[in-house]
């Protein structure tokens, strides 16, 4: 995958990386737009977007056996993460306790707040918004998330809207709208 733009100075900003995956080509050969979007708005509710996204385009792009080896895929890749935290953890406070850590930390989350503001742009206003029932379907899971509602009930709601309004056959783009 090829970044550009401010994605591509981002550090540990997975939101950032994975609207871009679906340009790629063996994703775009495999994965629909349908899919992507949706995998996208599940790995919201989940830790560790970017790995959960992965084994889930890796479920949906090999229908045979796919979802048994995204477990696996999903567990490996995990539990590297773990143990470093793991060793980690005893000696973070002293590190922390440091001026200059302490203020290299806050800095690098200050930018890579704004990086995912731009990424969060793209994706919502460029790609996600399509249409008035996705625009009330994301107006709502805000509205949930500032009253301090879990990102899964969001994102829970917001699949279940979009079910019943496809089995209405309600469309989510504009020209449907």
């Amino acid at each position: 995958m090829r970044l550009r733009g401010p994605e591509r100075s981002c550090s540990g900003g997975g939101h950032v990386g994975l609207p871009l995956l679906q340009a790629e080509p063996a994703i775009a050969a495999t994965v629909t737009p349908e899919q992507m979007l949706a995998g996208y708005g599940a790995a919201q509710a989940l830790p560790g977007p970017l790995f959960s996204f992965a084994a889930y385009l890796g479920a949906v792009a090999e229908p045979y056996g796919g979802f048994l080896l995204a477990t696996v895929a999903l567990v490996a890749i995990f539990l590297p993460g773990m143990l470093l935290l793991l060793g980690v953890l005893p000696f973070w406070d002293r590190v922390r306790s440091f001026a200059g850590a302490g203020a290299a930390i806050r800095g690098a989350n200050a930018a890579v707040v704004g990086i995912l503001a731009a990424a969060l742009y793209r994706l919502l206003f460029l790609t996600g918004i399509t249409g008035t029932l996705s625009l009330g379907i994301a107006a709502a899971a805000i509205t949930l998330l500032s009253l301090r509602a879990p990102a899964w009930v969001a994102v829970l709601l917001g699949a279940c809207v979009g079910a019943v309004a496809g089995a209405f056959g309600i469309g989510t783009s504009w020209s449907a709208a």
